[in-house]
């Protein structure tokens, strides 16, 4: 650790005076290197190396572009849910119609059904009467034939 703070302290006090000073720095460089510590542009101490450093740089840079994208499908998805939904109630709304419109033919068709079964009562009615009418009819000409009869036999009589 001695070695570290020896190495740091004479990068930082001597900037490339001499060649010795020069050799001097790179050894410090080296050790700090060995040790995980690296000097940045700013000649700042720094835990990473400034190559990782840039890295993560560009990867935070990525990961932002990559957050925004992710918003923008949110987005469009969350439109294309609200979409299908809306839809999907009309969808909704035009069964229902269409099963309003279904009972309100089979509603329609029985009330069809059940005046003809009356229209068919009603001739069969109109039927019987008729056949009564008839046999009335009959037994009436019979009876008028029997009295024209009688009234003749009784005029050729006097």
């Amino acid at each position: 650790m001695t070695h570290l703070l020896l190495a740091a302290t004479v990068l930082l006090s001597e900037q490339s005076f001499s060649r010795e000073a020069g050799r001097e720095t790179a050894m410090a460089k080296d050790v700090l290197s060995e040790a995980g510590l690296h000097f940045d542009e700013l000649n700042k101490l720094r835990v990473l190396d400034p190559e990782v450093t840039q890295q993560t740089i560009e990867l935070k840079e990525e990961c932002k572009d990559f957050v925004d994208k992710v918003g923008q499908f949110q987005k469009i998805v969350g439109g294309l849910i609200e979409l299908v939904d809306q839809l999907a109630k009309e969808a909704e709304n035009e069964k229902m119609e269409a099963t309003g419109a279904r009972n309100l033919l089979k509603s329609i068709a029985k009330q069809r059904e059940a005046q003809q079964q009356q229209l068919q009562a009603l001739t069969a009615e109109k039927k019987m009467q008729l056949e009564r009418y008839r046999v009335e009819y009959e037994a009436l000409c019979k009876v008028e034939a029997e009295q024209n009869e009688f009234i003749d036999q009784f005029i050729f009589q006097k």
